[in-house]
């Protein structure tokens, strides 16, 4: 885990990061693994992989964004912080809120942000159903991020009610997403959104193809959204 060969790493992959960025990115993986004997995390756990298939998968977005100074970021069902932690190293300008419904995770995250000494950044414990109805956050960010891998109907549900208009939702995605892009087409609209483009790449050394999915906030979201998260899984917005 060597700092110059981590700068390498990303130096191959088009990133410029620092010494600073690159000893923050390897003291992330080292809490990884030392919180993973204890808790389920990830099951990708050789450092390879990990710079490979979570840190250089979490910040490929950036290629395709024009984050500014001061923009906002929520990831919803972060889990063990990606890929919010990842852009937030490569980002500390950018303000980011973490959230996932899992209480040992947020207690994990907020020890990496306190031993890494990240700023504005925090990570809350709320489902996104609740997070979305909370004034305090309902349609507030600039640009929500996800790598869950919840249906893209029943992700837009969680997520497009905390973009604020003419910000953006971006989902991860690992398989092809035409037809899961048509099963939301439905959930997209009403919820306020619009496909904006999909972009894709593989990761490095690989035969892994990624889709980042950019849907585009065009207009409020209406107050009875999100539902709870029995109806939402019940009965997802799909026609």
């Amino acid at each position: 885990m060597d700092n110059n060969n981590l700068i390498e790493k990303f130096k191959k992959w088009e990133f410029v990061i620092d010494e600073e960025k690159a000893d923050k990115l390897n003291a992330y993986y080292q809490l990884l693994i030392e919180w993973n004997s204890k808790m389920n995390l990830t099951a990708i756990t050789d450092y390879d992989d990990v710079c490979i298939k979570h840190f250089f998968d979490s910040v490929s977005l950036l290629k395709y964004i024009d984050l500014k100074e001061g923009q906002s970021v929520v990831d919803i069902g972060t889990g063990a912080g990606f890929p919010g932690i990842p852009l937030k190293i490569l980002r500390p300008d950018v303000e980011f809120v973490l959230i996932d419904s899992l209480n040992k995770r947020i207690n994990f995250l907020n020890y990496v942000i306190k031993e890494l000494g990240l700023s504005k950044i925090k990570a809350i414990h709320s489902r996104a159903e609740e997070t979305g109805k909370n004034l305090e956050y309902r349609e507030k960010f600039d640009f929500c991020v996800s790598r869950a891998v919840a249906r893209l109907p029943v992700l837009c549900e969680y997520t497009i009610p905390l973009v604020k208009k003419g910000g953006y939702f971006i989902s991860y995605k690992s398989i092809k997403t035409e037809d899961e892009i048509k099963e939301a087409n439905f959930a997209i609209d009403i919820l306020g959104g619009k496909i904006d483009k999909i972009e894709n790449f593989m990761l490095p050394d690989t035969d892994m193809v990624r889709n980042l999915v950019f849907i585009k906030k065009v207009k409020n979201t209406g107050s009875k959204f999100p539902r709870n998260a029995a109806m939402i899984k019940k009965s997802p917005l799909v026609k």
